[in-house]
């Protein structure tokens, strides 16, 4: 039987070429010349009946068709590469070290499951977890990868998204029962309310709300203030000591015990994103990468 795929190097030329910009620039990186490049193209684009790539002496560019190519190309490749991760994942047992840092409040609720399925599959692997509200600099302190809330402000820095929660406002049944009824925002502008101190500013963090469709970062007039731990708003407010925002995620189990009672649903609909970094121009070890699916799969 003929081989259906024996044109893939051709492929990789053109992905090449596009990638460092001239025949030239790739003919170095693969260790070959322009011309044998430029051959390679044409017996792909005689193989497509399509012209990928406008030639002349100055300058490079695609076509529409070669634009749309390399688009599925690079897809296939990179369903190819991730295949060959997984299979290299559960046929050779890892080793090494991976370092990262998680915030607290991720580290208590969501992380341990997810570590102990990654000891039971990677044994050998030893893990260094920085359990901490410490923006750690993930280059200079040796950090193989950290989860993070909210934005990623940072270029350097690839992020994959773990799992987006919702923002809730919760206060413990007796404190509601003394506040009375609540409607909006000018009646939660009346009450005790706890709130987190942003530890680079010493500033209270606004509250993310939604009011009457509108997105608005409204910083509570707070009666108690929390730092360094964000899980002590949702402690505090357990206590009946006043209103806290936070994360649905952080608050599920209190909220089930009864313990809490979600409020004013008309202010919510903002959401908290949290995501696995890590640096972008760092070669993860297999280790890492490994960690990495696992966490993402599990959060999914």
């Amino acid at each position: 039987m003929a081989r259906k795929f024996d044109h893939l190097s051709d492929v990789e030329v053109l992905l090449s070429v596009i990638e460092h910009g001239s025949f030239s620039a790739a003919a170095v990186v693969l260790s070959t010349t322009a011309s044998v490049l430029s051959r390679a193209i044409s017996r792909l684009e005689t193989r497509l009946g399509a012209q990928l790539l406008r030639r002349s002496t100055r300058s490079l560019s695609l076509t529409d068709a070669g634009r749309r190519y390399a688009e599925e190309v690079r897809g296939a490749f990179a369903q190819i590469e991730q295949a060959e991760r997984t299979i290299r994942s559960t046929t050779v047992q890892l080793s090494g070290k991976v370092r990262m840092s998680v915030p607290t409040s991720y580290g208590r609720q969501r992380l341990p499951a997810l570590l102990a399925a990654y000891a039971r599959a990677y044994p050998l692997v030893e893990l260094e977890v920085d359990i901490s509200n410490r923006n750690v600099d993930l280059v200079a302190e040796g950090f193989d990868l950290a989860i993070r809330s909210g934005p990623i402000p940072s270029s350097s820095m690839v992020a994959r998204p773990l799992e987006v929660s919702p923002l809730c406002l919760v206060a413990a049944p007796d404190y509601l029962e003394a506040a009375g009824p609540l409607c909006g925002l000018a009646d939660l502008a009346r009450q005790r309310c706890i709130a987190f101190i942003r530890p680079s500013t010493g500033r209270v963090i606004p509250w993310h709300l939604r009011d009457d469709g509108r997105d608005i970062d409204w910083v509570p007039p707070a009666a108690v203030t929390v730092s360094t731990d964000v899980m002590g708003v949702i402690w505090l407010a357990e206590q009946g000591m006043g209103i806290a925002l936070c994360p649905r995620i952080f608050a599920e189990e209190s909220l089930d015990a009864g313990r809490l009672t979600e409020i004013l649903p008309g202010l919510g609909g903002r959401t908290r994103t949290f995501s696995v970094i890590y640096p972008a121009h760092r070669n993860l070890s297999a280790a890492s990468r490994a960690l990495i699916e696992i966490l993402v799969a599990g959060a999914a």
